[in-house]
């Protein structure tokens, strides 16, 4: 996963209410919505989120939910316990040293994230400044569940870069070697991600959906607000349940996610 947040902010104690906005009573987001993106520590058995992300919906349907992080959002990201951030301690010690969490923000021109229900990964989209597009990021990941206040996942290491002219490249395949070793994933999950990112792979030589669908085109509300970062960030996830014989997300809350 890359990492692409700068300027920490403290610790991980937002200053928003918490509630949940936009959600529809079928289950989905209507525009402008802001939701949590969110992502479960590896090999944590309560599932507790250590990456979470302040977002803002952009297109929310049975077949593709898009959502924009935008610049100077606050989230929450893992550092050491000693205050070291992820990315500067060394490899072999990454993965097995203490963590906690921390806040910072956002940094760049945001970030436009699509996700399929049931893919095992999200497209995001990256601009230089000026909104000159720099490259599609298929970033692997367990399909995501979809609760009212947002989505949760685990991210699986590995990554992929996709540029302009079709060209494509692995991206963090020493860490994803590393999380195996230090006991993150185990070797049957590491098979099924690698199965992951040559399906992946094969969308991308097609040049499938979302790749030529024109979202480097696309540009956020200015009307928007940035989200803010919720007190209780980490909750429990409570979601809708799809009723049978109902659309996709119909139904009552309940405490169970499904996917998206």
């Amino acid at each position: 996963m890359t990492a692409e947040t700068a300027d920490t902010a403290g610790k991980a104690h937002g200053n928003g209410t918490g509630n949940d906005t936009g959600a529809h009573a079928r289950g989905h987001w209507s525009p402008g919505s802001q939701i949590l993106w969110r992502y479960r520590a590896n090999g944590s058995p309560a599932g507790t989120p250590h990456i979470c992300r302040p977002v803002t919906v952009v297109h929310d349907t049975p077949d593709l939910l898009a959502v924009w992080l935008a610049p100077g959002t606050v989230c929450v990201k893992p550092e050491l316990a000693d205050g070291t951030p992820v990315h500067r301690e060394p490899l072999a010690t990454r993965y097995t040293k203490p963590r906690t969490v921390a806040l910072s923000r956002w940094f760049g021109t945001g970030v436009l994230k699509l996700a399929r229900p049931g893919e095992p990964w999200s497209v995001w989209l990256f601009w230089e400044r000026g909104w000159r597009f720099k490259n599609f990021y298929v970033n692997l990941e367990e399909p995501r569940h979809r609760w009212v206040g947002g989505v949760d996942s685990e991210d699986h290491f590995l990554d992929i870069a996709v540029y302009p002219d079709h060209t494509w490249e692995w991206r963090d395949e020493d860490e994803f070697a590393e999380a195996q070793r230090a006991g993150l994933m185990d070797a049957e999950q590491a098979r099924r991600v690698r199965e992951a990112g040559e399906a992946a792979l094969c969308r991308i030589r097609s040049w499938a959906s979302p790749f030529p669908d024109g979202w480097e085109n696309w540009r956020p509300d200015p009307r928007w607000p940035v989200p803010r970062l919720p007190d209780d960030w980490d909750r429990r996830p409570v979601t809708v349940e799809r009723a049978a014989g109902s659309g996709p997300g119909r139904g009552r809350a309940r405490g169970t996610p499904f996917n998206t």
